[in-house]
């Protein structure tokens, strides 16, 4: 078939290719002409696993491509995916400006049947805003559909999510759409969920924001778990052991972060009180999640004391392993809180520098070559970030060359007795510390 995506960030340049790999013929549109003459180079602005091959071996194949042309994308397609930004705003309503802008420019171009799809997380009831803004500045009043088709892609594992997904969501009134939007996903061998649109809309931020409520269940747990001497790690296999519960993000940490997680919570709960509906619970899960960075920050001044001028090391910038994302980073915020209490603070990522630097965050932090570089002379070691590099570390060698060996885990990556028998002192989330 032929599609058009509108917007090359990550979900569009992630849907663009995976749908070119299945065949389809693919043209992806940004309003950015850097990021189009970059695409067009071979050049990938984004770190994703596997994204950069598909994207090559696609543009190769002469099923993907790219151009600055809203008019060019509509004219060449049958179904158009709109895949722009959708910003937070201040009260943590969603901003849709940019989305609003597509609908008008697709609409002031748009000459005959077409299917139009929010990729892009809104809230519900976006779709009927889009067909009408649609209808308002098309002036050769044409026949066309919106759907709406959320994503449900995690960073660092986009690719695989979306060429092997757990269920297609698609949101139609329109039998003709569906009929077109049923052909496309033809290629996956995955379940079709087909809803209203509205429903559609409505079941992105609902998963989201129940993933969120786990993450910060666990956390709220692990602080019991401190408090009473039982190990949080236990306590979460137990809890996972259910299969009515399963044990997918019960994992105790520094909180939720990242660019979806805190922005569709706050969505969903400015959502709802917008429909009258005041959403206490998720509230509570926000709450839980800023308490969890709070209390680790707590657990370090109570074992280092004084903060500044401590010389410390951290692990991960990211917010999670496998991607260069910074944005809304728990590990950002992390470091940016030790700069402030006047700490000397060097770190490792091994993705996420060039971007930290891009967007000018955590300034005065010293970023180092490797992960034994980033400990030289510290006094602590925080663990911020869980990639696979620092499982495989050295920790002799990197206990040799700290001035104090003191492990901060904000993973519960590393086993607790073995980091005592290489003669750290460790201090966990949810666990036994020291010994």
């Amino acid at each position: 078939m032929d599609i058009s995506i509108i917007g090359s960030g990550y979900v569009g340049l992630v849907t663009g290719a995976c749908l070119a790999d299945v065949g389809h013929s693919v043209i992806c549109v940004d309003n950015d002409q850097r990021k189009v003459d970059a695409l067009r180079q071979g050049l990938i602005p984004i770190y994703e696993p596997d994204l950069e091959e598909v994207v090559h071996r696609n543009v190769s194949a002469h099923r993907l491509r790219f151009t600055n042309s809203i008019q060019e994308g509509v004219d060449r397609s049958q179904i158009i995916f709109i895949a722009v930004p959708t910003p937070p705003q201040p009260d943590g309503s969603v901003d849709l400006t940019y989305l609003a802008g597509v609908a008008r420019g697709i609409a002031e171009v748009l000459t005959e049947y077409r299917v139009i799809v929010d990729k892009s997380t809104v809230p519900v009831n976006t779709g009927e805003k889009v067909a009408e803004t649609i209808r308002r500045y098309n002036k050769a009043n044409v026949d066309f559909d919106v759907v709406s088709n959320p994503e449900f892609l995690r960073e660092g594992c986009a690719v695989a999510d979306l060429m092997n997904p757990d269920r297609i969501v698609i949101g139609s009134n329109s039998d003709r759409a569906l009929t077109l939007m049923k052909k496309v996903y033809e290629p996956f061998m995955a379940p079709i969920m087909v809803t209203d649109v509205n429903s559609a809309e409505l079941i992105k931020h609902a998963a989201n924001s129940f993933l969120a409520l786990k993450i910060s269940y666990i956390n709220a747990i692990s602080a019991i778990c401190e408090a009473s001497g039982a190990d949080i790690e236990r306590v979460a296999d137990g809890i996972g052991a259910d299969k009515r519960i399963g044990r997918s993000f019960l994992n105790a940490g520094l909180g939720y972060g990242g660019s979806c997680f805190p922005k569709d919570v706050a969505a969903f709960v400015a959502i709802s009180e917008q429909l009258g509906l005041p959403f206490s619970l998720l509230k509570e899960v926000q709450r839980v999640n800023q308490t969890q960075l709070e209390r680790f920050l707590k657990k370090i001044r109570d074992a280092l004391w004084i903060l500044k001028d401590k010389r410390i090391a951290v692990w991960g910038l990211t917010f999670k392993p496998d991607t260069d994302d910074v944005r809304s980073s728990v590990a950002v915020e992390l470091v940016e809180g030790l700069l402030k209490e006047g700490a000397t603070v060097r770190a490792y990522d091994p993705k996420g520098m060039d971007k930290i630097v891009e967007l000018g965050l955590c300034k005065g932090v010293s970023l180092a070559k490797s992960a034994l570089h980033a400990v030289e002379g510290a006094e602590a070691l925080i663990l911020a970030t869980e990639w696979d590099e620092f499982k495989r570390v050295d920790f002799e060698a990197a206990r040799k060359i700290m001035h104090t060996p003191i492990l901060f885990d904000g993973r519960n990556l590393y086993d607790p007795k073995t980091m005592k028998e290489l003669g750290f002192r460790y201090f966990g989330v949810g666990r036994a510390s020291e010994g």
